[in-house]
Formats: structure tokens, C-alpha cells, sequence
């Protein structure tokens, strides 16, 4: 395993460090990404990199009892295993991934050429309404925090610019959603917040 990774150039193995540290980060990868300038899903540059190596990398996790996993169909690379810790979110940002599940479940279930499903801020509110999991409206600046969180992991991108947020922005839903939640979990879970799991605490997921 040595061996192959000291024959690399360095450029590569600047690739494989970059790939494993984002996969310790935030457990996947995606195949592609919504592009805004273009206005396209484009090749990510460390799914690539992934695949090509993927034989050292499965080798290299398999040392700490972690597995690399692929799904195809959603075009997600992701690792698992025990010894995974997820970061602490604030509460907001844990229910935006609860109910983003069911709205991209909802979405995958129907006739659809995309692994990608979109929604919007009203559809995400309402959701939340349904299940009274808001005691009161976030603030703008709470949203905005929690969207640029999931933006960042890869799990949401917002279409519209995030300081000119209302119930029209756009988001859409990255088929990672599926990787960090089960449906049969995120019912779960949403009715044990609305159960009366009402303290502003940091669940992890």
C-alpha cells in the first residue's frame, strides 16, 4: 500500500490527501455538482480522484475498520464504519436535514431522469410547520448560518444568493442526503422532535 502511493507523483499524492481529508470531514463525495455559472451538474474533481485510487483508499480506510462504499445510480462515493463521528449541528440545521430527506424521498419516488431534486424555502417551512417542529420563525441570519452549513457539506446548494433569502430561494437537493439518512430514520426522528424536543440543544448526525 506504501509502495503504490510513494510512486506517485506529487501532484497525485497531493489529490489522494485532499480526498481523504474530505472524506473524514463529511464521510462522501459526490459525482457532480450544480454549477452556477454555467447552469449545469459538472464532474467534481475528487470523485475522480477517488475512483482511480480506489484500491489504495479501500485499502488505506480498511487499517481504521472503515469501508468505501459507491453508489452508481446517485453518483456518491462514501465511507462507514464505527469509528465515524458526525460534527455537532445546531438544531435548525439538523431539522433542515430531516426534512430535506422526505422532500428529496417524495421527489425520487416519482417518474425522474435526475438523481438531484430541487425545493424551496416555503416547501421546507411548511414541512416544518407540519410536523411543529418550529416554536417561532428562525431569523434570516439563523437560515442563512444553517444553509451555508449544508452548502458547505455538500448536502444543499442554494441557487439564489443566500443574503437575499425568502420563501422563492432555491435549493437543491444533493443525492448525499441519502447518504447521511435513511427515511425510515428521518421519520424517526422528526417525531421524536415534535414530541416535545424543544430545547435549542446540538443533536449529531
Amino acid at each position: 500500500m506504501i509502495e503504490y502511493y510513494e510512486q506517485l507523483s506529487e501532484e497525485e499524492q497531493d489529490d489522494i490527501k485532499h480526498v481523504i481529508q474530505t472524506l473524514y470531514r463529511q464521510t462522501f463525495l459526490l459525482e457532480r455538482k450544480f454549477e452556477k455559472r454555467t447552469g449545469r451538474m459538472v464532474p467534481v474533481r475528487e470523485y475522480r480522484v477517488c475512483s482511480k485510487h480506489r484500491e489504495f483508499l479501500e485499502e488505506y480506510f480498511a487499517v481504521a475498520g472503515i469501508t468505501l462504499q459507491e453508489n452508481l445510480h446517485m453518483g456518491v462515493m462514501y465511507i462507514q464504519g464505527e469509528t465515524l463521528w458526525g460534527e455537532k449541528l445546531s438544531r435548525l440545521a439538523t431539522i433542515y436535514i430531516l426534512v430535506l430527506k422526505l422532500i428529496y424521498d417524495e421527489q425520487m419516488s416519482t417518474v425522474s431522469t435526475s438523481v438531484n431534486a430541487m425545493t424551496n424555502l416555503s416547501e421546507i417551512h411548511e414541512k416544518l410547520n407540519t410536523y411543529r417542529l418550529l416554536k417561532k420563525q428562525p431569523s434570516n441570519t439563523e437560515i442563512r448560518r444553517s444553509l451555508a452549513l449544508l452548502k458547505r457539506y455538500q448536502i444543499v446548494e442554494p441557487l439564489d444568493v443566500l443574503d437575499e433569502l425568502d420563501g422563492f430561494s432555491r435549493l437543491v437537493i444533493y443525492p448525499a442526503i441519502h447518504v447521511v439518512l435513511l427515511g425510515d430514520d428521518a421519520r424517526a426522528l422528526l417525531n421524536t422532535f415534535s414530541e416535545g424536543d424543544t430545547e435549542d440543544d446540538e443533536p449529531e448526525i
